[in-house]
C-alpha cells in the first residue's frame, strides 16, 4: 500500500537501510545511512528491527503526506519537526494521523536527518538492500515530488519507550579517532603528524561519496601510481594535491590513491553529520 506521498524533497531524500554487505567480490559497495547509529536509533523508537528502510533526508526541506495513520520518528540532525501544522521533537515517537503532512525544517547543527516509519519503507529491495547507493545508481532513486513510498506491515511489538535523550551533532570542531595506515609508508615522516596535527575544513564539493577537506597538505614520499586496492568508509584518501578525502557511505569499492589513515567506525557516523565549512581534528587511537 502507497502510504506517504512525497510532498518535497529539500536538497536530498533517499531511502537508505544498514547497506548491501557480501557483494564487494563483484564490485558493489555498502552504501546504506551514511550515519547509520541514527538509522537504527530511529527504527529502535518505532518498534523496527534495525536495518529496516528509513529515509535520510540532507538539511532538511523534506515534506510527506500520511494516507494512513502512521507511527514515525526523526533522529540525527536537530531539524525543526511539523505534524499537521503542530510543532514536533526529534528522537521521540511521533503518532501522524491519516491526511497530515510531516514537514522537516533546516537544521541547526549536523546535516543528515532520519524518517522511520513503524514497518519500514517497503520499496523493492535490490541485492539485498533498500538503499540508494548515490554513486553506482544501484537502489531506488533519490526522492522526488510526488512519488509514493510503501509502508511495510508493522511488527508485533512496541518498545516501552517515548523519547531517547540524544545530544545534538556538535556544531564546532569535530575530533575523529583514526587508525594510521595501511599506506601510510607511501607519505613523509611529517605527513602524519601533520594530519594528527592540523585542522580540516569540510568543502562543498562533498557528499554521500566522500568529505573533500581542505587544510595543511600531506605530502607523498612514493611518485609511483599504487594499483588500485579495497576501499572503506572511514578512509582518508590521498591523491597527488595532497588534500585528503574522507570516503563515506557510497564511497568505491576500489581506489588507486594511497590511505594515510582510516577513521574509526563509530566516528564515521559522527564525521557524515559535518556541514561544510566545519572543521575537523584527527587524533591517533590509543
Amino acid at each position: 500500500m502507497n502510504d506517504l506521498r512525497v510532498l518535497a524533497t529539500g536538497p536530498l531524500a533517499t531511502v537508505q537501510d544498514l547497506g548491501r554487505t557480501g557483494v564487494g567480490d563483484i564490485g558493489v559497495g555498502v552504501s546504506g545511512a551514511a550515519d547509520r547509529g541514527s538509522l537504527r536509533l530511529a527504527n529502535r523508537l518505532v518498534g523496527n528491527r534495525e536495518e529496516a528502510a528509513g529515509v535520510e533526508i540532507t538539511l532538511g526541506g523534506l515534506a510527506l503526506r500520511a494516507r494512513r495513520d502512521l507511527t514515525v520518528a526523526v533522529t540525527g540532525a536537530g531539524c525543526p519537526i511539523t505534524v499537521g501544522g503542530r510543532g514536533a521533537a526529534v528522537n521521540a515517537v511521533l503518532r501522524v494521523p491519516a491526511g497530515s503532512e510531516l514537514t522537516t525544517g533546516t537544521p541547526a547543527r549536523g546535516s543528515r536527518a532520519y524518517l522511520a516509519v513503524r514497518g519500514g519503507v517497503d520499496v523493492e529491495p535490490v541485492l539485498g538492500s533498500r538503499s540508494t547507493d548515490t554513486l553506482s545508481g544501484l537502489g531506488p532513486d533519490p526522492l522526488r515530488t510526488g512519488d509514493l513510498l510503501p509502508v511495510g506491515t508493522p511488527p508485533e511489538d512496541f518498545p516501552a519507550v517515548d523519547v531517547a535523550p540524544i545530544s545534538e551533532p556538535p556544531a564546532g570542531d569535530l575530533v575523529l579517532t583514526v587508525v594510521p595506515g595501511p599506506r601510510a609508508d607511501w607519505f613523509t615522516d611529517d605527513a602524519l603528524s601533520t594530519l594528527l596535527g592540523g585542522t580540516y575544513r569540510v568543502t562543498p564539493r562533498s557528499d554521500r561519496v566522500g568529505m573533500r577537506l581542505d587544510g595543511p597538505l600531506l605530502e607523498r614520499s612514493r611518485a609511483e601510481e599504487l594499483p588500485s586496492e579495497g576501499m572503506v568508509s572511514g578512509a582518508l584518501q590521498v591523491p597527488p594535491s595532497g588534500e585528503p578525502t574522507l570516503f563515506l557511505a557510497d564511497h568505491p569499492v576500489t581506489g588507486g590513491y594511497p590511505v594515510i589513515a582510516v577513521v574509526r567506525s563509530a566516528d564515521v557516523d559522527r564525521a557524515a553529520q559535518a556541514r561544510p565549512g566545519q572543521h575537523l581534528r584527527f587524533r591517533r587511537a590509543r
